[in-house]
């Protein structure tokens, strides 16, 4: 009943001027009565001078209080206010009551407890011993039935809505009479107080006023309303109140019979109720008895409605999930998972990728879905390690009431993924933001981790934690898996948490080298703390890197300063080593685990010798690596740095001369100053370097380095590109039609110097910038940009032209990967690499898995009418790659899926890593960068990291990510230790891992041959006794040629036909005939695709001389080996991945580096990895 003290506004003080009021609100409140009123129309004029007339009347008053009520000036309505309407009030008086009903069942008690029981009237409705009742019982009695008479009468009167006779046959009320009534009766004729009054009917009162007051409670408090708990609640108070009635009313009833105690009936009343009946006490008289059969009655009727309903309740918190409690968001920690809808894939990545780490073993996870749950996650809930670990909770993120279930505020963090499988990703993409907005609105300290889908959208979120844009990840590492093959796989292998076991069983050496480094991850320490670098400080990055993997075998890639935030990469030799700073490795494990063995000491102490590094090619600076959670023991061989004469090797001779070449330079701890020279920001030094021809020369002269003048969307990162100096016209960026400007109509018209990148896409969405951009990087050199083919399945908007036609040699085509006319018009047989990328509108599909069928089937068809060419796929689902480039003959693709379903039993997070498109980097999925989400909750450092490496950073002093070619004049560096002391010395280059590529057989006819080989047999019973000798023997190798180890090549054929389970009977001869005419089917097949294509290419008027060229490199496989142990031998045409220091910060090479460099190949060395080094990495 608050008033408010507001101005009057003219319509209140005048209602007639109510209509002129409204008209002209800016009309100001205190007129000056000397100054007139301008108004219009003869109505508005003379309601303003009446208005004047009386504001001047009384103009000495400066205010006028207002009161205003809502219907609430009346004493009843005052009334109602406080006693039902308002809910503390309501609450209050409810307890009130409750406390009352409960009062006179306790008199009741007490009174039956005092009575005499010799006294009997044997008259059942009658007091039986007025004199035991004390006075303070009677005023008690007297006391609270007045004060609830009088209670029930006004309640009776507030909630009165003009049906008198349905408030007086309401059964509380009709209670509440009988039970009050006769008390006041009383007062007035005291021999009415030996009739007896049912008070123990109360109880029913008691359980009415104990659901309102809950019901209020919940509303005070404002807390979720639990139906389940309210409905057992209702259920107990029920059961308490058939029992205390019946106790009550057969003890009263049994004072004319056997006269049993108020315990023997509440025993008999329990036995009864249980359908136990033991009969040893019961009522002996009729009207016990009639009250015993309308109780057994009632509970039949009124029991199972409630259990029914406590069932139905049940259910649907099973559906919904429950709540989590606040005991235990207090006690326990937990983190809170959005989604919009929750598949089993998704789920078990979250779950294996959150629990891999020790420190979140207690963790609870939450996970909050507006669906209900999928019976697949159901059942795999109910497992046992799950259960006890997992919450599903069926409810929204925009709902307060929600997020107070999950216990949202007192979350450790709040992970928000995006449901790419939708059809239209924006929308996705807006529901995403909402829940972001919701949960910083209801819990502002909540750590958030949100996954957007595209970049447009990503600056709606920037206020959380840790963002990952799914679309800009993407085509930037599509973009550099065209000039760093098999990026995505390495980026996959440094996200997942692994152990390094995978593969280690396996007879195939690649499989067990590829899977124990796949155990790698990046890691963080401080340089104080850590055992690892704590001996360089006051010395440079570079020589830190080197010596720390020459010594313990981590590799070193960035560090942060402690004042400054960003991460570098690489920062080069001019940064020194301080004890603040913090180190970003690569390891199997983190230094926190590992345990140090210093065999120098115990050599010593022996009194032998003490070796090299480099002594023995066989010899590890990490002798042993126990991978797992554990500890990782490491046996340091030398601890101190090597003798000068080391590093210098005696290398053959050339042409029968005894020339040597020059050795390979120390690392300097600190950078020599003079040798640093400064950099011009706008030169390239590949081409000042090198001389070119004036051909060459203007092709590429027009090319200027600068910032894009046009981002696509809100928060790209600014790049340094190679730009045109002036934009090119929209007309000129269409591939397959000329213009004014230029004639040319095909991608052989143009003449490129270099080979195609053509990514095919549905649209030119805001993300495939990022493609473009990593692609056009200043760090790039002029003479090794590829062009860059856009086919489309719908023209590009003016939009996105604008963003692109500032780079050079980009183009674009409207056409799909399914018609052959227009892949031979944008020029695939010029093409090094066809970047294939997840349409939208086949990202869903009602049969799970199916959403990838389109696609698959096309590149498929792809790689049979072009076998040669560099294929990278995006699929929706990873479990699909094993489609590509399918073989249904091919005996060891069937091993190798074996081989999956065996580590997958295992617990792998990796199961598929051995799958060979993916080991290739010739396949990807998205969904396989979602643990780069995860793991940011305990690595915080992640997704700066994988930014950087990607290119969608660019942080200045931070390096980049490229690739370097091992060719015959590299060989004689010999092991990846020397040639990470090599980079380190001549270019400050750290490497980090090595992309194979090794020849294998995989036709199912040398299987059969093998098959009647007489040492198969022998093989087959000694495979496991040679499978543990040569893991053994091999154990800190890498990979060796096929052609040097025969009996390997033997296991891997045994291995391939057992896990294939192929029938051991020889081939007969009608078998050997039907696989001579496949051989002859499939030479037809391929001169019939041949033929196919060379028509067309004919038809559309283009030279077939280039598809001539295209061979077929199927018999080849390929992985990625991250930090490789430092003897691992190199071998020709290995791919290294090194991350070359930033360009712009200054020449940090030496100069005597750089000559002894120059003189040994070592300038081929330090190229990046051009066009010409792709054909040899074909699967």
């Amino acid at each position: 009943m608050a008033g408010a003290k507001l101005t009057p506004s003219p319509s209140e003080i005048d209602p007639d001027v109510k209509t002129e009021a409204t008209k002209t609100p800016e009309e100001p409140t205190w007129v000056n009565p000397l100054k007139p009123i301008r108004t219009m129309g003869s109505f508005g004029s003379d309601a303003g001078q009446r208005y004047q007339e009386e504001y001047s009347m009384d103009s000495t008053n400066a205010q006028v209080q207002v009161e205003f009520y809502v219907n609430e000036n009346t004493f009843k309505e005052r009334l109602k206010l406080f006693f039902i309407k308002n809910q503390r009030s309501s609450l209050r008086i409810r307890l009130f009551n409750f406390s009352l009903k409960l009062l006179t069942c306790a008199l009741y008690v007490i009174r039956v407890a005092l009575d005499d029981p010799e006294q009997v009237t044997g008259v059942p409705w009658l007091d039986c011993s007025p004199g035991s009742m004390f006075l303070l019982s009677v005023l008690l009695q007297v006391t609270v039935a007045l004060i609830s008479f009088l209670e029930a009468m006004l309640l009776t009167y507030l909630s009165y809505k003009g049906n008198i006779w349905e408030q007086m046959f309401q059964i509380s009320f009709i209670l509440e009479m009988i039970n009050t009534v006769p008390f006041i009766i009383t007062i007035f004729w005291p021999p009415l107080r030996n009739i007896f009054i049912p008070v123990f009917l109360n109880c029913w009162l008691a359980k009415c006023a104990l659901e309102n007051m809950i019901n209020d409670l919940h509303r005070a408090i404002q807390r979720t309303h639990s139906a389940m708990f309210n409905q057992v609640l209702i259920l107990i108070c029920t059961l308490l109140c058939l029992v205390f009635t019946g106790a009550c009313g057969i003890q009263h009833l049994e004072r004319a019979g056997k006269n049993l105690t108020l315990f023997n009936s509440l025993y008999f009343c329990i036995v009864t109720f249980s359908t136990v009946g033991y009969g040893d006490v019961t009522p002996h008289i009729w009207p016990s008895q009639l009250l015993v059969v309308i109780l057994i009655c009632v509970a039949l009727v009124v029991l199972p409605l409630q259990f029914e309903e406590l069932a139905y309740l049940w259910m649907e918190r099973q559906k919904s999930g429950g709540n989590y409690s606040r005991h235990r968001a207090q006690t326990e920690k937990h983190a809170v998972l959005c989604v919009s809808s929750l598949k089993i894939d998704l789920l078990m990545d979250f779950l294996n990728e959150f629990y891999a780490h020790p420190r979140l073993q207690d963790y609870y996870v939450v996970i909050l879905c507006p669906t209900e749950m999928d019976i697949q996650v159901r059942r795999i809930l109910q497992i046992p390690l799950w259960s006890q670990r997992v919450i599903y909770l069926q409810g929204s993120a925009l709902k307060d009431t929600d997020l107070m279930r999950a216990k949202m505020d007192d979350a450790e963090a709040c992970f928000i993924l995006s449901s790419r499988n939708e059809v239209d990703r924006t929308a996705a993409d807006h529901q995403t933001i909402l829940r972001a907005w919701a949960v910083k609105d209801f819990a502002p300290n909540c750590p958030l981790y949100v996954q957007i889908l595209k970049p447009e959208n990503k600056f709606h979120v920037k206020f959380a934690d840790h963002v990952v844009c799914e679309e800009e990840f993407k085509y930037a590492m599509l973009a550099l898996n065209c000039v760093c093959p098999a990026t995505s796989t390495l980026v996959t292998l440094l996200v997942h948490t692994s152990r390094g076991q995978e593969g280690q069983l396996s007879p195939e050496q690649w499989q067990r080298t590829y899977g124990r480094c796949s155990g790698n991850e990046v890691y963080h320490i401080r340089l104080c703390d850590s055992k690892f670098f704590g001996e360089y400080d006051g010395k440079s990055f570079t020589y830190a890197s080197f010596h720390a993997h020459k010594k313990y075998g981590v590799c070193l890639i960035g560090v942060k300063r402690e004042d400054n935030k960003s991460i570098l990469l690489n920062p080069g030799p001019r940064h020194i080593m301080s004890a603040p700073d913090t180190c970003y490795y690569i390891n199997i494990t983190k230094e926190e685990n590992s345990a140090f063995i210093f065999k120098q000491e115990e050599k010593d102490k022996k009194g032998m010798p003490v070796t090299g590094l480099y002594d023995a090619p066989s010899r590890l600076p990490v002798h042993s690596i126990i991978a797992s959670m554990g500890t990782v023991a490491m046996d340091l061989q030398n601890p101190a740095d090597p003798p000068e004469d080391c590093s210098k090797l005696t290398l053959p001779t050339e042409n029968g001369a005894g020339s040597r070449r020059p050795s390979i330079a120390p690392v300097l701890e600190i950078a020599d100053s003079s040798s640093i020279l400064p950099c011009d920001l706008l030169s390239d030094q590949s081409e000042d370097e090198t001389n070119h021809s004036d051909e060459e020369g203007s092709s590429v002269s027009d090319f200027v380095k600068g910032y894009p003048p046009n981002s696509p969307y809100i928060g790209s990162s600014p790049t340094l590109c190679h730009l045109l100096p002036q934009k090119a016209s929209f007309c000129c960026l269409r591939l397959d039609k000329g213009c004014r400007h230029n004639s040319f109509e095909d991608a052989k018209a143009y003449g490129f110097k270099n080979k195609l990148i053509i990514v095919s896409a549905e649209t030119a969405g805001n993300g495939l910038y990022n493609f473009i951009v990593p692609l056009r990087a200043y760090y790039r050199p002029r003479k090794e940009l590829n062009p860059i083919v856009l086919l489309l399945d719908y023209p590009p908007d003016n939009h996105f032209l604008e963003a692109i036609c500032c780079f050079p040699m980009v183009y674009f085509m409207a056409g799909t990967i399914d018609n052959l006319d227009n892949l031979l018009q944008c020029g695939i047989i010029y093409a090094d690499n066809l970047v294939v990328v997840d349409k939208e509108s086949t990202m869903s599909a009602e049969e799970d898995y199916m959403a990838d069928a389109k696609t698959i089937v096309n590149v498929q068809t792809m790689f049979r009418l072009f076998p040669s060419l560099s294929i990278i796929t995006e699929l929706t689902h990873p479990s699909n790659m094993r489609f590509m480039q399918f073989r249904a003959k091919d005996c060891y693709s069937l091993a190798l899926s074996k081989l999956e379903k065996i580590e997958r039993d295992k617990g792998s997070n990796l199961a598929f890593m051995f799958r060979l498109p993916f080991a290739a980097g010739r396949v990807f999925s998205i969904s396989m960068l979602d643990t780069l989400l995860y793991q940011s909750f305990v690595k915080d450092y992640m997704i700066p990291i994988a930014r950087l490496l990607l290119g969608l950073d660019t942080t200045p002093g931070s390096g980049y990510l490229c690739a370097m070619k091992v060719t015959e004049e590299d060989l004689w560096i010999r092991t990846y230790g020397r040639l990470f002391q090599k980079l380190c010395s001549s270019s400050a280059e750290i490497p980090i891992g090595i992309y194979r590529t090794e020849s294998h057989m995989f036709s199912s006819s040398e299987v059969r041959q093998d098959r009647d080989s007489p040492c198969s047999n022998s093989l087959e019973r000694n495979n496991r006794r040679e499978s543990w000798k040569e893991k053994t023997a091999q154990r800190n190798s890498t990979t060796s040629d096929q052609s040097e180890h025969p009996l390997l090549r033997k296991k891997s054929l045994q291995w391939a036909r057992r896990l294939s389970r192929k029938n051991t009977k020889p081939p007969s001869r009608t078998e050997r005939i039907s696989q001579q005419r496949l051989n002859l089917y499939r030479r037809s097949e391929r001169q019939e695709l041949s033929e196919l294509v060379k028509n067309r290419m004919k038809h559309l008027g283009l030279p077939t001389v280039g598809y001539d060229e295209m061979n077929d490199h199927q018999n080849t496989l390929s992985y990625v080996l991250i930090n490789p142990p430092p003897d691992t031998m190199l071998e020709l045409n290995d791919i290294v991945y090194i991350i070359r220091s930033d360009p712009l910060a200054g020449p940090d090479v030496p100069e005597d580096a750089a000559q002894g460099q120059s003189g040994g190949g070592g300038s081929r060395t330090r190229q990046d990895f051009g066009t010409e080094t792709r054909d040899e990495t074909h699967l």
